[in-house]
């Protein structure tokens, strides 16, 4: 059931997920297209997510957003206030001047990752939430997974330390599956939808910036989502049976990695399960110096890394 309309203001908004969004000409969608975007969602009910690019919008187009309630998605030095702020570098990241209560996105290359997370024990401490973004997290190999883990047990150091100081930062990596008690998946054709700059639907900005994919609906028409049950979590085989909740299982990466949009890459797997392994190592730390931090978790230990190594047997 679809809940939220993200509408990508033009075609320079800044990608908040995985997807890379290089296009340099700007395309500002039409005044009509929003006034018509914010009536379409207020019909059906839905929450409004706006994605900005790097400049500052006409009078009209700010008069028209602030006539909704809604959340913005923001570049980092976008001049609007933001529900939440992205970085597309380390050196912008690590000079930025953090406000209390801010949700920050992080898209890093998992060499930049491996290269730079030291930085990282000095800015936990001063965020209320993080998401970290690997842009190439389809080009992982067995040797970033060895290292990974490692990284992962470096960083769930540096939350328990907060933890026992009487902190409580998010980091979508660890902390995520601590606190979900269900997948939180990206659900894009499913829970969201997308409105582009050409007044059209997509499943999300991905699919619409990807430009090989149909648009799923308009504006006039209305939604025409093509066998929209395979967004769905239940028809996931492998996801369905999965605890590793943190986990984006991002649409457009399956259908980029294995030409489905129900099934996720080997990668994506991977990742998630050592995120969520060490998620439980550092519930047990926490609980060990003697806080009572969701005291009714458990998360039980497994001995695989991709569902689909469990399913083949």
């Amino acid at each position: 059931m679809i809940q939220y309309l993200i509408i990508q203001l033009d075609d320079t908004s800044t990608s908040f997920c995985y997807y890379e969004n290089n296009d340099k000409a700007r395309r500002l969608i039409a005044l009509d297209d929003l006034k018509a975007g914010i009536f379409f969602a207020m019909k059906e009910n839905l929450s409004i997510q706006f994605v900005y690019p790097d400049y500052e919008l006409p009078d009209e187009y700010k008069e028209t957003i602030e006539s909704i309630d809604h959340s913005k998605i923001v570049p980092v030095g976008c001049q609007e206030e933001a529900d939440v702020v992205v970085f597309n570098d380390w050196s912008t990241f690590l000079s930025y001047q953090f406000a209390l209560g801010q949700t920050y996105v992080l898209r890093t290359s998992k060499k930049d990752f491996f290269d730079k997370y030291l930085s990282l024990d000095c800015i936990l401490p001063r965020i209320y939430r993080l998401n970290i973004i690997f842009t190439d997290i389809a080009d992982f190999t067995d040797v970033d997974y060895t290292i990974y883990k490692q990284v992962l047990q470096a960083i769930s150091k540096m939350i328990a330390s907060c933890y026992v100081q009487g902190g409580n930062p998010q980091l979508n990596l660890l902390t995520d599956r601590i606190m979900l008690d269900r997948m939180n998946n990206c659900n894009a054709g499913w829970e969201s939808i997308t409105l582009a700059p050409d007044g059209k639907f997509y499943v999300c900005p991905a699919f619409y910036l990807e430009g090989e994919v149909a648009a799923i609906g308009d504006l006039k028409k209305g939604l025409d989502i093509k066998n929209a049950q395979l967004y769905r979590l239940d028809y996931a085989p492998l996801c369905r049976i999965c605890d590793a909740y943190q986990c984006k299982r991002c649409i457009y990466l399956n259908r980029k990695t294995t030409l489905e949009v129900n099934t996720p890459s080997h990668e994506q797997c991977v990742v998630s399960h050592l995120e969520r392994n060490e998620a439980r190592a550092l519930l047990a730390v926490i609980r060990q110096s003697g806080s009572t931090y969701m005291n009714n978790v458990e998360i039980k230990e497994i001995t695989y890394l991709d569902p689909f190594d469990i399913r083949k047997k």
